[in-house]
C-alpha cells in the first residue's frame, strides 16, 4: 500500500500502477468537502466517468450517484458442482453445454422475448413511489435473466481438484443506467442551484442525507441492486437446468454471490458514513468475495481480512490496463486467441472488436491479487474451460 497527501487528504493505493487519468479523478475526489478520513484505491483502479472504476469513497452525509456508476448492483456469483471437468466429454461441452446456455439466457443487447414471471423480481418495495423503476417495470420483465455485453460473462471454471464451477458477471442491466443517470442529473441540477463548491466539471455531484432526492436515489438504488442479484439468480438456474439436462446426477451447492457497485452505510473508524464502492467489492472479516480475472486467466474465491485501512473492501476483478478503443487498435486476435486454444479454452473471440475484452487489455490478475495480500485470502483458485459473452 502506498500513501499519498493530495489537497491535504490522505490517500491509500495498493497499487504503483495507476494510469494518468485515473489519478487525475483521485485527486478530484480529495476535494469534496465531505469525503470522511481517506480515501481508499484497490489494485485495479482505472479510469471511470467522474470516479474510477476501483475506488472506495467514504462521505459524511452524502451520496454520489456517479461513486455508485450506472450499472447499480453489478457484481459476481459462483456455484460449485460435484462434476470433475475431465469426465465432461467434449462434443457435450460445446454442442449441448455452451449451446444449451446461449439458448437460454440473452447475451449482450439482446432480452427475453417473453416478459419473465414476476416472482423473479425483488420483492418488499414500493414501486409507486419511484421515480425511475416504476416506469420500467414492463422493460425490467424482459430484461431479468440476461447477461447484456462490456466485460460481462459467463464462464465454466474448474479448481485445483478438478472440480466444475459456474460463474457470473452482471448487473442490473438498463434499469441500473437509468436509474443511475436520472439521480446524476437531478444532483447536477441541485447542486447548480445551491451553488454548490464542488466544480461541476468533476463529474461528482452529490445528494446531501436528509433531503428528499436523497431518500429517492437510496432506495431505487436498493432495488437496483436486488434487481442484479435477482438477474444473477436467474440466469444461474437457467444454467444449472442446462447442465442437470446433460450431466446426470449433478449438485450444486448454495450461490456465493457479492456486488461491487453499489453504497451503503457502515461504521468506519468509529463514526457511521455512506460507502461508495465502484467497482469494489466488500471484504469485511470472513465475508467470502469473488475476484475474476480476464478471459482466459484465473479467477479467485477469498476471504475478506476485514482491514479498516480499506474500508474493509479489496479489488472487483483485474482491472483495464487498454481502453476499449485502444485494444482493439492494438491487440493482435490470433496471439490472444492461440493463447486460449493452446489452453483448450472454449472462448469468445470471434472478431478485431472482441480485443476489447481480450487479457491483453487488462492487468495481470496474478498481479492485482499479490497486492492486496493483506485485505484477503485466497480460498480457491479457478481457472477457465469455457467462456460466454454478449
Amino acid at each position: 500500500m502506498e500513501i499519498k497527501t493530495i489537497n491535504n487528504r490522505i490517500v491509500k493505493i495498493w497499487t504503483d500502477n495507476v494510469e494518468a487519468s485515473a489519478m487525475q479523478q483521485i485527486e478530484n475526489l480529495t476535494t469534496l468537502p465531505f469525503l470522511f478520513h481517506h480515501l481508499a484505491i484497490m489494485p485495479d483502479v482505472h479510469a471511470g466517468k467522474g470516479m474510477p472504476i476501483g475506488g472506495v469513497l467514504a462521505c459524511k452525509d452524502a451520496v454520489v450517484p456517479n461513486a455508485v456508476g450506472v450499472d447499480i448492483g453489478c457484481g459476481m456469483c459462483a456455484v460449485k458442482t460435484n462434476w470433475k471437468v475431465g469426465d465432461i466429454p467434449s462434443d457435450i461441452l460445446k454442442n449441448e453445454i455452451i449451446n444449451g446456455i446461449r439458448q437460454r439466457i440473452p447475451l449482450g443487447m439482446s432480452h427475453h422475448e417473453e416478459a419473465q414471471d414476476a416472482k423473479y423480481m425483488p420483492q418488499g418495495y414500493d414501486i409507486d413511489k419511484m421515480a425511475v423503476v416504476k416506469t420500467r417495470q414492463h422493460s425490467a420483465l424482459h430484461e431479468i435473466g440476461t447477461l447484456g455485453g462490456g466485460n460481462h460473462f459467463i464462464e465454466l471454471q474448474k479448481d485445483e481438484e478438478d472440480n466444475l464451477w459456474i460463474m457470473i458477471h452482471s448487473g442490473s442491466r438498463n434499469l441500473g443506467a437509468r436509474v443511475g443517470a436520472y439521480y446524476n442529473n437531478m444532483a447536477e441540477k441541485l447542486n447548480a442551484q445551491w451553488h454548490s463548491a464542488v466544480s461541476p466539471d468533476i463529474n461528482l455531484a452529490f445528494l446531501p442525507r436528509g433531503t428528499k432526492e436523497f431518500g429517492m436515489y437510496w432506495e431505487e438504488m436498493k432495488y437496483c441492486v436486488d434487481f442484479a442479484l435477482c438477474n444473477r439468480r436467474l440466469m444461474m438456474m437457467r444454467i444449472e437446468e442446462v447442465l442437470a439436462d446433460s450431466l446426470k446426477g449433478i449438485e450444486f451447492e448454495p450461490m456465493i454471490n457479492i456486488a461491487h457497485n453499489y453504497a451503503a452505510c457502515e461504521n468506519h473508524f468509529g463514526h457511521d458514513v455512506f460507502i461508495h464502492r465502484k467497482g469494489a467489492t466488500l471484504a469485511r472479516k470472513g465475508v467470502t468475495g469473488i475476484i475474476p480475472g480476464s478471459q482466459g486467466t484465473a479467477s479467485y474465491i477469498v476471504e475478506g481480512l476485514g482491514n479498516a485501512e480499506s474500508f474493509c473492501s479489496c479489488s472487483h476483478g483485474a482491472g483495464r490496463v487498454l481502453s476499449r478503443k485502444a485494444a482493439i487498435q492494438s491487440l493482435s486476435m490470433a496471439e490472444e486467441v492461440a493463447r486460449l486454444e493452446a489452453r483448450g479454452i472454449v472462448h469468445a473471440i470471434h472478431c478485431q472488436d472482441d480485443m476489447q475484452e481480450a487479457s491483453g487489455a487488462y492487468k495481470n490478475i496474478e498481479e492485482v491479487i499479490a497486492n492486496e495480500q493483506d485485505l484477503v485470502k485466497i480460498k480457491t483458485r479457478l481457472l477457465p474451460v469455457a467462456v460466454i459473452k454478449g
